[in-house]
């Protein structure tokens, strides 16, 4: 006689299911970039904001309330008033600029994060909403693939502008300085690990489509 299986107990069957935003691909991979790309926003400003106070007396350093950390357009506030304010005339100008770039779109940020991603059922294929709620409002906002990649391409250039205010050549000593630098992208392909084979198509190495690896190993019998 044949037993009735064991059924799965609560736990088990619940852990099976998952929620889906129904995201692209794309979209996800996206969003994702924007979060990273604004958390090492947040993280170069505060290290500005905080080593603005190593001119202090040894000893009698005493951080303002701001520098917990726990309200970002807090810590914006005193980096502008303890670093922007404060730099040379023609790094400072770059540095404001960034400033009201990055005021102009912390509410885009905030929705990416704090928002309920919803696809439109007017136009499924290139819209998504985010929806959330602020004290007693309901806020909507609609993205298009476009604007993810504009706020991608955005945040890429603050990221570097408040680093290298003074562009290319300031960069370039701040490389020197450090000496050998590969980025991951550059060890990955060194290593033979090319990085997102799975979003990003290979680019061929040789003529015959045949990638470089896999000539190698054939060369080499």
């Amino acid at each position: 006689m044949k037993t009735v299986p064991d059924v799965p107990d609560a736990k088990k069957r619940d852990d099976f299911f998952r929620f889906d935003a129904e995201l692209t691909a794309k979209e996800a991979c996206l969003i994702g970039n924007i979060l990273a790309q604004w958390g090492a926003l947040e993280h170069e400003i505060f290290n500005q904001t905080l080593i603005s106070f190593d001119d202090a007396e040894e000893g009698n350093v005493v951080l303002p309330k701001e520098m917990n950390n726990f309200k970002f357009t807090e810590v914006l506030r005193l980096w502008k008033s303890r670093v922007v304010d404060k730099a040379k005339i023609k790094s400072a100008k770059v540095l404001q600029q960034q400033y009201e770039r990055i005021v102009s779109l912390i509410e885009y940020r905030n929705a990416l994060v704090h928002g309920m991603w919803s696809w439109s059922q007017k136009d499924p294929k290139n819209r998504i909403n985010v929806t959330r709620i602020r004290k007693k409002e309901i806020i909507t906002t609609h993205f298009t693939v476009e604007d993810l990649v504009d706020f991608v391409d955005q945040l890429g250039s603050i990221n570097f502008k408040i680093r290298f205010p003074r562009g290319a050549n300031e960069y370039a000593l701040a490389r020197i300085k450090q000496g050998f630098h590969i980025s991951r992208r550059g060890a990955c392909i060194f290593t033979g690990s090319p990085l997102d084979e799975g979003l990003v198509p290979s680019i061929p190495a040789t003529d015959n489509e045949m990638p470089r690896t896999e000539l190698d190993a054939q060369q080499d019998g």
